[in-house]
């Protein structure tokens, strides 16, 4: 049996969230007691149910008709990306400028390897973070970010 192409499946995924105003911001496939396709999209001013339902249903059709999904069943599960997002591109790193968030680092920089503060936005590569401890701001590597996430602010 031939095993799931995740380009294929992003490059439907993107077709259908035109057509519907949304971005793709992730597509994970998980296989273990169950099979799993999640899909997580989003827009500048939030994601409704509705708009999950919609790519949702649009999706599912798109991914049988192309047979993208081969072998026995599988779940979709489409949804937001969170409050607490991952960020993975530069363009993220830019977009959610001013938000706070959590680093983590492969290799150390200044001696540390975990981060907390607020984004500064991306220059040359690296990543402005406003620590609120002190208010310095440190430059880290955008290739050495191992997993950057927002933080939540109630």
């Amino acid at each position: 049996m031939r095993g799931v192409d995740l380009a294929k499946i992003r490059e439907a995924a993107e077709r259908v969230a035109g057509s519907e105003g949304v971005e793709i911001v992730d597509v994970e496939w998980k296989e273990g007691r169950q099979r799993l396709l999640r899909v997580y999209i989003d827009k500048p001013e939030g994601i409704t149910h509705g708009d999950c339902q919609r790519v949702s249903e649009q999706l599912g059709v798109l991914l049988d008709v192309e047979d993208l999904v081969p072998g026995s069943r599988y779940t979709l599960e489409v949804s937001s990306p969170g409050l607490d997002r991952k960020l993975r591109t530069p363009a993220e790193f830019e977009r959610f400028a001013g938000r706070r968030v959590r680093i983590s680092l492969a290799e150390p920089v200044e001696n540390a390897t975990f981060y907390e503060g607020r984004l500064a936005g991306l220059e040359g590569g690296m990543v402005r973070l406003e620590l609120e401890r002190n208010g310095q701001v440190v430059l880290l590597p955008l290739g050495g970010i191992r997993k950057a996430n927002l933080v939540v602010e109630w």
